[in-house]
C-alpha cells in the first residue's frame, strides 16, 4: 500500500498567511511529487522505446 499524504492547496495561491513550517512542508510534498513524476517519466521512456524497438523489426 501507498504512502499518500493529504496536504491541501492550490498551485499559485496566496502564500501571505502561510507559516515557514507550512511552506517547507509544501515545498517537501511538491518535491517528492517532482520525483515521483520524473521516475514515471523515465519508465514510459523506456517502455515506448521498448516498443519502438520492436514494431521498427
Amino acid at each position: 500500500m501507498e504512502n499518500r499524504q493529504e496536504v491541501e492547496f492550490q498551485i499559485g495561491e496566496d502564500l501571505y498567511g502561510v507559516s515557514i513550517e507550512e511552506l517547507q512542508t509544501r515545498i517537501l510534498v511538491l518535491e517528492t511529487e517532482i520525483s515521483r513524476l520524473q521516475d514515471e517519466l523515465i519508465k514510459k521512456k523506456s517502455e515506448r522505446s521498448a516498443a519502438d524497438s520492436l514494431f521498427k523489426k
